[in-house]
């Protein structure tokens, strides 16, 4: 079995592209329907995501602590980060808002300079899963569009550039021989993988959390990790949400973010407590 050290993401667009067409028209008139222009400002200028001006709930105290925390990334995959992904039309806008993409190889690098650990929670999708009986909206969503698909657990045939594969700014902090892989997720927490499990085996109980997509994965990672004990910070512009006409995705996991998790920085604030901890 080989590992996936290097990636050419031209190997398999003819595997996704008529699958990304498919998503992309019908997100197209997603957006429109949703009054959503392509190219929106900056997050930090949407009034919806700014933080209230008279908060009611009580700051947070988390303090990082060396040999106690890690980074666990959620779903760093080209079907979530990049206009080759099949969800890119509908996630798109959200990613390119809040910078994710470079958000999250900042953390990355953060991470490694401290020496702290990373965890990485990936999301496949084998030939078995697509004979599931019963389905939630989203579980149709990325079936139908073949999204995280590989062609078997133990087989890589096709992985490489794939929309199951990682991003390739991320490929050096990934597969440095210190990055823990998770087992897939199947829906959007961790409850049918080890992440948890390989955090407890670190002595870790804090978690920096970020990646893909914010009310799906990322906040079911965020309630199971609060329910297991586990100190939480998200990291609030290191993720991103689908904008559809039922709901802008982001916006209704950042609500969330604020009342549960422990914490909710930013890139620059986790960057600098990182760091602050390192090695």
């Amino acid at each position: 079995m080989t590992t996936c050290n290097h990636h050419h993401h031209d190997q398999s667009k003819g595997r996704t592209i008529g699958r990304r067409d498919f998503l992309l028209a019908g997100a197209a008139g997603a957006v429109a329907a949703a009054g959503l222009a392509p190219g929106a400002a900056n997050a930090s200028d949407n009034p919806a995501y700014a933080a209230p001006a008279e908060p009611v709930l009580p700051p947070s105290t988390m303090e990082l602590e060396k040999g106690r925390a890690a980074l666990l990334v959620v779903d760093p995959q080209i079907d979530f980060l990049s206009p080759d992904g099949v969800a890119w039309g509908v996630v798109g806008e959200s990613v390119r808002e809040h910078n994710v993409v470079e958000n999250l190889r900042r953390l990355f690098q953060a991470a490694k300079v401290a020496g702290m650990p990373v965890v990485v929670s990936p999301h496949y999708y084998y030939p078995h899963d697509h004979r599931w009986m019963f389905e939630g909206a989203l579980e149709k969503v990325m079936h139908g569009i073949g999204m995280f698909d590989r062609t078997g657990p133990l087989d890589v045939t096709g992985l490489e550039g794939s929309g199951a594969d990682f991003m390739d700014a991320y490929e050096e902090y990934i597969f440095d021989g210190k990055t823990v892989i998770a087992s897939p997720h199947k829906l959007y927490g961790p409850e049918q993988n080890d992440a948890a499990l390989q955090l407890r085996k670190l002595r870790v109980d804090q978690v920096i959390l970020a990646g893909m997509s914010a009310n799906l994965c990322v906040e079911s990672h965020m309630r199971e990790f609060i329910e297991q004990g586990f100190e939480v910070a998200v990291v609030q512009d290191a993720t991103a949400g689908a904008k559809v006409p039922e709901g802008d995705g982001y916006l209704a996991a950042l609500i969330n973010f604020r009342m549960i998790a422990n914490a909710v920085w930013g890139t620059d604030e986790a960057v600098d407590r990182i760091q602050a901890v390192g090695a």
